[in-house]
């Protein structure tokens, strides 16, 4: 049997498109982690309300 030393052309693309799906999610969840971080760190000026109730007086 004859060697080719191309790959197939199907062999190739599914490697580089499962890898341009990664790259983009992990950029997605990236943008998402820093956002929440921002929104916390500048997003409420009230503390978050405590689930300790006080007793009456």
């Amino acid at each position: 049997m004859p060697e080719n030393p191309l790959p197939k052309p199907s062999a190739s693309a599914r490697p580089r498109f499962r890898s341009v799906i990664t790259t983009v999610l992990l950029i997605v969840i990236s943008v998402l982690i820093v956002r929440d971080l921002l929104v916390r760190r500048w997003g409420g000026s009230a503390p978050p309300a405590s689930d300790v109730v006080r007793p009456s007086r």
